[in-house]
Order: C-alpha cells, then structure tokens, then sequence
C-alpha cells in the first residue's frame, strides 16, 4: 500500500505547543524531497494560522479531537488516542507511522510498521528538574509510556544523552536509535548587535526561566526572554528584569538570532535544544546550562554554566560582552559545529530506519 503516484506515506503526529512543530515542520520538508508524502495527526491545542499554513504547503493537516498526554489528569483522557490514529492511518492509506509522543504507541491496533519518537516525557522531565520519580498520580504516564516503547518497532531519541535517560528511567528498550535533530535554517553572518536572547516556552520550569530572569538583573546587557510565559494548565513565570517579548513567529524570532550577539538557554531539562542549534547557525555565542545533552553537542562551541547558580550565567553574559574576541570566536566555532545537524543527515537516518523496520524502501536520495 503507497500513498498517491506510488511515493510512501508516512503518518505523523504532532503538537502546535512546543519544539516537535518545529521538528516536524523541517523533516517534513527533507522527506518531500525524497519523494515522500507526509500526513500529520495534530493533537492538543489547535494551532494558528500561520502554523496551519505551513504545514498544508508540506503535506496533508488532520487535526484530531484529542489531547496531548501531558496535558490531562488521568489515562481515561487519552484511551481513545491509539484508535483515532489507527483508523486514521487506515483512512490515509499510510505506510508508516511516525509518533511524535510513546504514549501514543500504547495498546494501537495496526498492522503499520510503528516508530515512536521520544522528544521528552514527564518521567525523565521529573528526574532532571526535581531530581524524583514522577509523582504518584501520574505514574499511568510511565505505564502507557513503557508500553509505547514495547509496541514500536523502532525507538529514536534526539541525542546519546537523551537515549540514556530513556533507559535509566523505563530499562533497556529494544531497537533504540539516536538521530540527532536538525535546522532548515541557512548559517548567517549578519553582524550582531548587544544584546542576549533567549528563546523557549518559559511556563515550562525545565526551561528554568527564574534562572534568566535573576541572571538578567546582573547583566551589563539588555536580556531578551522570547515565548510563552502562561502555560496551557495555567503555569506562569514571571519576568522582571529580562525584557520579556513574548511568543513570536517563527520568522520575527529567527530576525532576533541572527540579530543576537549572545543566545542563552538555562534549561534544565533539554533533550536537543532546537533553539541552541538554530542561534548556532546564526553565529551567536552561546552560553548554555551544564547539562549532559548541551556537553554533548556543543563541547568545544559554547560557554557553559550551572543552571542552578543564575550569578554564572551572568558571570558568562558579562564576560562576553567585554570580550568581543571571544564572542566571534565563540559564534564561529558554534556554527561550524551546526553544521553536523543538518537535514540531509537526519533525513537519510530516519529514511534508513523506516526501510529496516518496514521491508520497504523509503527514499534516500531525491529522484
């Protein structure tokens, strides 16, 4: 079974919420080049019209009445998830399905070859930000979670670091890969102008903004806090000393990169970190939290500093501004190493890994 004019089709969930939009948007992109077609099964929070646009011009946009795991109190709110993508799946005469969410791999009834993506999940969110297991009421998130990894047939994590936390918190997981993310953006040298940026959904505690908004009270430099700082369960996080933008497109933010001398994150839960990668490509000079994931991609590229301490973020912002060497040689080695993460790469990987588990070929070079 193939989608029209005999190309694959692959079925993909996603969220408008947090980064797999944008994950999803750039792999979308490189996989059409390949010659494969792309469904995406929206889930949680309808997302705006700039949003929808963009993925109509790269595939087919279903929206399901359904919500995001993460987002409900109890199981009961996502049992019907495994089926309404089933029978969409089945509708949509898909080949694969790509899911953006483990628990959303539980208990599906299907014949598809099944590849779970995990982006982040709650339990290794509890034991990076609180240093616990994840509280007792949402202990269903870790059975449904396990049983979306022993359902699929192939396992991805965005980095090595990410991997292990996977196995540390659910045991040895069967057909685990690592496929590094990516960016659709071009590398830019545009010249830089003072200022810090930094860019996340700041409701999130694990994006620690408390941290940068402390730190900004310290820095020579005007701090820009770019997203969302009101979340869907009404999580807030207040910003007094950074210069707070609020959520902007994509394109107003991906200006502010390329504008931003210095781009900070103080997560303390980042399983890639898109927005380091997209600063990256924009020559900025990153200054990151000292956590496994960040070592990781961006040894030898960054300025590093504990995210529980926000004076050494400060120390870093500080530091830089006054040393404007280090700041272009600090951006210059950041987006050589950017250039590791690049679509081609993490579309031939996922391409292979859906032609091993499906028996099929899926495209690896454009036709």
């Amino acid at each position: 079974m193939t989608g029209q004019n005999g190309h694959s089709r692959v079925m993909m969930s996603l969220d408008a919420i947090g980064g797999v939009w944008r994950y999803a948007m750039d792999l979308a992109a490189a996989l059409k080049a390949k010659h494969i077609e792309i469904v995406f099964a929206g889930f949680g929070p309808m997302p705006a019209e700039d949003k929808i646009a963009e993925a109509r011009r790269l595939g087919k946009l279903v929206w399901l009445d359904a919500p995001l795991d993460w987002m409900v109190q109890d199981e009961k709110s996502v049992a019907e998830v495994p089926r309404l993508i089933a029978d969409l799946a089945r509708r949509e005469k898909a080949d694969l399905l790509h899911l953006n969410l483990p628990s959303q791999a539980a208990d599906l009834q299907t014949e598809l070859p099944v590849i779970v993506v995990c982006h982040s999940c709650v339990v290794t969110w509890f034991a990076a930000v609180r240093g616990t297991e994840v509280p007792r009421n949402w202990q269903w998130q870790y059975r449904l979670n396990q049983a979306g990894f022993a359902r699929a047939d192939a396992v991805i994590a965005p980095s090595r670091s990410q991997a292990e936390a996977i196995e540390a918190a659910y045991g040895p997981i069967q057909n685990l890969h690592v496929v590094y993310n990516s960016s659709a953006l071009v590398a830019s040298d545009e010249p830089k102008r003072n200022f810090v940026l930094a860019a996340g959904r700041w409701w999130d505690e694990g994006k620690n903004g408390a941290a940068l908004d402390a730190a900004a009270a310290l820095t020579r430099w005007r701090v820009l806090a770019v997203g969302a700082n009101g979340g869907p369960n009404d999580q807030y996080q207040p910003f007094r000393h950074a210069d707070h933008q609020g959520e902007l497109s994509h394109e107003r933010t991906k200006i502010l990169m390329r504008q931003a001398a210095v781009v900070a994150s103080p997560s303390l839960y980042e399983p890639f970190g898109l927005a380091a990668l997209e600063a990256a490509r924009a020559g900025a000079a990153l200054v990151l939290s000292d956590i496994p994931t960040y070592r990781e991609i961006w040894k030898g590229a960054a300025l590093f500093a504990d995210p529980r301490h926000p004076n050494a973020f400060a120390e870093a912002f500080n530091s830089l501004a006054e040393d404007p060497q280090q700041r272009v040689a600090l951006g210059l080695a950041a987006r050589r190493q950017s250039a590791r993460f690049n679509l081609a790469a993490q579309a031939q990987a996922m391409c292979g890994i859906y032609s091993g588990i499906s028996g099929r070929t899926f495209s690896t070079a454009a036709e």
